[in-house]
């Protein structure tokens, strides 16, 4: 009997652990993310293209890929290297150099239907009060922004969606990174499945008539 009553605890336990933990649902954004060149580094931008200034001599990379958030964001896969993209444009009074690293992404990140460019850099040379995307028009048209002004397609990649969400292999559309759809803290907040319910009232049913049994044979 006490065999029975072990595996009755073990059972319930293990029926309430997953009452408790809910569905995971894993989710993430398509999107241009914009860094710096810093030291021989990428560090993820605070701005966007549209109100950074870059100075002359300063390096900008552009990455498309699926993220959660700019914490697992994915870098340029090329190392910001000022000499090695702008070394050979000569400076210009008035004008400041602009090394860019543009970089697709893969396949893997693609939107149906679609493959990415091969990555690139280029130099842009522009007026000093230049913003980062006014660099980044003078060397990779066509640009598409969404009406929030959020980057959608450098030299017209992808051809279509901006920004949108991906819950499993469906995307829906999203404003911006970081955001959750009210269809996902819907699910998020529905709770456990009938059947684990279910399964926890079956557990205890059958561990109550245990117990009714082993006190009944006592007296």
């Amino acid at each position: 009997m006490r065999g029975r009553l072990l595996a009755y605890v073990l059972a319930l336990t293990a029926a309430l652990t997953l009452l408790g933990a809910g569905p995971a649902q894993a989710a993430g954004y398509r999107y241009w993310s914009f860094w710096l060149g810093e030291g021989g580094s990428w560090v993820y931008a605070t701005e966007g293209p549209a109100s950074a200034r870059p100075a002359d001599g300063s390096v900008t990379g552009y990455r498309f890929s699926v993220s959660e958030d700019s914490a697992d964001s994915a870098q340029p896969r090329q190392a910001p290297d000022f000499e090695a993209v702008c070394g050979a444009t000569p400076p210009r009074p008035g004008a400041k150099r602009i090394a860019l690293v543009i970089d697709p992404g893969t396949a893997k990140d693609a939107p149906t239907g679609e493959q990415p460019p091969a990555p690139r850099t280029a130099c842009a040379q522009v007026p000093r009060a230049a913003t980062a995307a006014d660099a980044l028009a003078a060397v990779a048209k066509p640009l598409r922004y969404n009406s929030q002004a959020l980057l959608c397609a450098i030299s017209g990649y992808p051809r279509t969606g901006c920004g949108e969400q991906l819950s499993g292999n469906r995307p829906t559309p999203a404003a911006s990174p970081g955001t959750q759809s009210e269809a996902d803290q819907s699910d998020q907040d529905a709770g456990p499945s009938v059947g684990v319910l279910a399964g926890v009232a079956a557990i205890l049913t059958l561990g109550g008539a245990a117990l009714w049994q082993s006190r009944r044979r006592r007296r």
